[in-house]
Formats: C-alpha cells, sequence, structure tokens
C-alpha cells in the first residue's frame, strides 16, 4: 500500500486537504495530516511541547512516507520537509 505525505502553508490548507482526500478515495494512506494543528496554531495557545510533537510527528510522516507531494507555495517548515524527503530519497511530486 503506497503512502504519502502533503507538504505545504496553512494558507493552502484547502487544497492540501483537497489533495490528500483524492489520494486517500484511491486507496493511498495518508502518513500524517497536519491540518489537523490548525486549530492549535489558530488559538494561539501552542507550546513548545506542542510544537516539538507536531514537528517530530511531521519528520517521521515525511520519512514514513512512499511519496511527499509538495505545494508551493509553501512554508519554511515544508521547505525543512523537503529537505528530509530528499535525504531519505523519498518520490517527490512539487506542485
Amino acid at each position: 500500500m503506497k503512502r504519502f505525505y502533503v507538504a505545504s502553508s496553512f494558507r493552502n490548507i484547502a487544497t492540501v486537504r483537497y489533495v490528500a482526500q483524492a489520494l486517500e478515495s484511491k486507496g493511498y494512506v495518508n502518513t500524517y495530516d497536519w491540518t489537523q494543528n490548525a486549530s492549535v496554531g489558530g488559538a494561539g495557545a501552542i507550546t513548545l511541547s506542542d510544537l516539538r510533537s507536531i514537528g517530530q510527528h511531521e519528520k517521521d510522516a515525511v520519512k514514513d512516507a512512499d511519496v511527499v507531494v509538495i505545494l508551493l507555495p509553501g512554508g519554511k517548515g515544508t521547505h525543512v520537509e523537503l529537505g528530509i524527503a530528499i535525504a531519505h530519497g523519498r518520490r517527490i511530486i512539487l506542485h
């Protein structure tokens, strides 16, 4: 079974969710849905521990994915995730 991760910025959440749902409908498995964190970050009540946990989940998700979809424009985190994907030899799709 193919596993994927979609990286982008919070500005692109609707598109990220659309792409993830389209892939899931084809039988692909999302390694981590970071868009769930919008409520955490949007509320402004995010702690260092929250950030550490989210970052670790994202890093693990990129490493666990067979393919990483990068939706541009992305933020700093997107570029970090791209670097992780390159370092781990993941297939990358830039859009």
